[in-house]
């Protein structure tokens, strides 16, 4: 952890606290219950999830004080809205709002620039992505669209990442007297969305960087929420092992996605 060992809002990150799954469990039933205590000890228990997530625009050009600041607000909802009958980790929730409020910053403040060359070729993608998923009937894959427009997938996964509109999966696109809806509830209907789409090319093609051990446990980690532990006695590997490649793929993963 030798590169989070800097100050960062008055704060030295090399001495920030783990909080793992069950610890933040645990507050967060006591938060809901109204314990006002457990919500700052869930703050400051998280603080190192918020560091962890903006290395991933650190290239951005904005201080690194100013991201984290951002990215605390968006721990801070949610805190406050989460719901622990989802049957989700924490975490798992809290990365897409802090990564939402993040890009919503970034937007707002207009520091992205995005070539006129750029912007082309995306649209270019989009539109041939539209014309073959009405000839073939299905999602074209990237190959395909790349193959049609005669480009490298590489440049168009880079063109339609630069135009995406940063919006978190858990902000409110409708709200009544009764419950709100989610852009979450919204692209999980059958239609996918454009943004999602892109996010979904991303993703893959981070993956398809990776080996097929590194592919394994995050699939384990992440998406069966296996421990570290629970991951090396199946793979035959230490944990030690486990917490390194883990560490290599998630940072591989954001050089791509």
């Amino acid at each position: 952890m030798a590169l989070y060992k800097v100050e960062i809002c008055g704060v030295d990150t090399s001495k920030l606290p783990m909080m793992n799954a069950k610890q933040s469990a645990e507050l967060l039933e006591r938060y809901k219950g109204g314990d006002g205590d457990a919500r700052e000890e869930l703050i400051n228990g998280n603080l190192r999830l918020v560091l962890s997530v903006i290395q991933r625009f650190s290239n951005r050009g904005e201080p690194m004080d100013d991201l984290f600041q951002v990215g605390c607000i968006g721990l801070i909802k949610a805190i406050d809205n989460f719901d622990l009958s989802h049957g989700v980790r924490f975490s798992t929730y809290a990365v897409p709002m802090i990564i939402g409020e993040i890009r919503r910053f970034l937007r707002d403040s207009n520091q992205i620039r995005v070539s006129r060359s750029l912007r082309d070729t995306a649209y270019r993608a989009l539109q041939t992505r539209n014309a073959l998923a009405a000839k073939l009937n299905r999602e074209p894959k990237l190959s395909e669209i790349a193959k049609e427009l005669d480009m490298k997938e590489e440049m168009i996964v880079f063109a339609l990442e630069a135009i995406q509109d940063p919006v978190s999966m858990f902000e409110p696109v409708y709200h009544d007297d009764g419950d709100a809806i989610f852009v979450m509830d919204q692209v999980m209907g059958e239609t996918v969305s454009e943004a999602q789409w892109i996010d979904n090319i991303a993703i893959e093609q981070g993956i398809k960087k990776l080996s097929e051990r590194e592919q394994k446990i995050l699939r384990m980690r992440f998406f069966d929420g296996k421990t570290q532990m629970e991951v090396s006695s199946e793979i035959g590997i230490s944990q030690a092992q486990v917490s390194r490649l883990e560490k290599n793929a998630l940072r591989s993963m954001r050089r791509h996605v």
